[in-house]
């Protein structure tokens, strides 16, 4: 009772403690006024509640209670969750989602179980990649290097019933079972592979030896997703990979360079070489088409020969004199005459011409005099129709 109460310490005025018989009345009214009875008051006797009166508000507050307790074995299941219900801790049903009621405690109870939510387990670091846990990172690769590899493991639940009976800690049996299956993974791979090439490769050859491993157990974890974080070698050898690194892009770089001048040089060579080729049978196809053609005209000549070979004759010698006339110089000759005019240059005189002709039309419009005969050359002419008129004579 609180010391401000007006009935501490009313009996015999002074300030003594509370007189019980008063308070043990006003306790009787009050309860009686709870269940229906009235309460007397000033000096009036209270009288005690009823048998019925008092099973009456106990059986409301039993209903209340029965009430409230089959209230509490409501509950809710999410879409992408499910409820496993237990019965006395056994299992006794998997609850579909939506609004769902059980047994209350001690009964039944259940648990929500969300299938869902992605979890993730770092291997090798914790929370940032420059948090390194050196006993899961170290790992031998098939060469006998050592490298320093930190990943991630990302991971949903595919059987509520398996998740909750067969794990104890599941966290823990995916961290164990990502790194036994990564050792194994990069034991079996070079190191260039394991940093460079094959990432992505050996990523994924881990998370199917990972899932293999979970479902041997029967853990109820599907494995969604693995990421490479970071493969490097370990710190105390990093200098000397860097160098071994820049080496091998000036190789890859030469080496680039290298198949860039064949790409240049090859075709090329190539096109010259076909193109040789083609000119070469093309002079084929067109020797073997004169001499076919040579050989067909002889035939005919040879026909017409067997017929008229006197004819065939005249007509030899004309074209053949057409064919060295043709090619040679004219000269025109006045044999009977005693002239002393012998021959006329028909060519160089042509050839005056055709130059004058093209001279008197150029822009400058100056003419240009015909030159004349070289007396030398006329008389070197002369002498060798004189040497030919005596030889000619019988």
């Amino acid at each position: 009772m609180s010391l401000n109460d007006p009935q501490w310490g009313k009996k015999g005025g002074g300030n003594g403690p509370p007189d019980l018989d008063e308070l043990w009345r006003n306790f009787n009214q009050k309860l009686n006024g709870m269940f229906g009875g009235r309460g007397g008051g000033g000096g009036a006797s209270v009288k005690p509640p009823s048998m019925r009166q008092i099973g009456g508000g106990a059986g409301v507050l039993v209903a209340l209670v029965l009430v409230v307790w089959l209230a509490s074995g409501f509950y809710t299941v999410d879409e992408k969750a499910r409820g496993v219900v237990f019965t006395f801790g056994k299992y006794s049903e998997l609850s579909s989602p939506g609004l769902r009621w059980r047994v209350p405690f001690p009964f039944q109870s259940h648990e929500i179980v969300n299938l869902s939510s992605v979890r993730t387990v770092e291997i090798g670091y914790r929370n940032t990649v420059k948090t390194k846990v050196l006993k899961e990172s170290i790992m031998l690769t098939d060469d006998e290097n050592i490298i320093d590899i930190q990943f991630a493991v990302q991971y949903t639940l595919k059987d509520p019933l398996d998740y909750l009976f067969n794990n104890k800690r599941p966290d823990d049996t995916v961290l164990q079972a990502a790194e036994t299956a990564f050792r194994e993974v990069v034991g079996a791979s070079k190191m260039d592979f394991v940093l460079y090439e094959g990432r992505e490769q050996v990523a994924t050859d881990a998370q199917k030896l990972i899932q293999d491993i979970l479902d041997r157990y029967k853990t109820g974890i599907l494995i969604s997703r693995v990421t490479m974080q970071n493969a490097q070698p370990p710190e105390q050898v990093q200098a000397a990979f860097d160098d071994a690194v820049k080496a091998k892009q000036d190789l890859e770089r030469q080496k680039n360079e290298g198949q860039a001048y064949f790409n240049d040089v090859v075709p090329k060579a190539r096109g010259a070489a076909s193109r040789l080729t083609e000119e070469a049978q093309g002079y084929r196809q067109r020797v073997l088409a004169n001499a076919e053609g040579e050989a067909s005209r002889f035939k005919q000549v040879l026909a017409e020969y067997n017929k008229a070979p006197q004819v065939m004759r005249d007509r030899m010698y004309i074209e053949t004199v057409q064919q060295i006339m043709s090619s040679t110089s004219k000269i025109l000759l006045d044999a009977k005459s005693g002239g002393n005019l012998l021959y006329l240059p028909l060519d160089k005189i042509m050839q005056m011409s055709a130059g004058a002709l093209a001279e008197g039309s150029s822009p400058s419009g100056q003419s240009l005099v015909e030159p004349t005969a070289n007396p030398n050359s006329a008389a070197r002419s002369r002498d060798a129709l004189r040497d030919r008129q005596r030889e000619s004579r019988p």
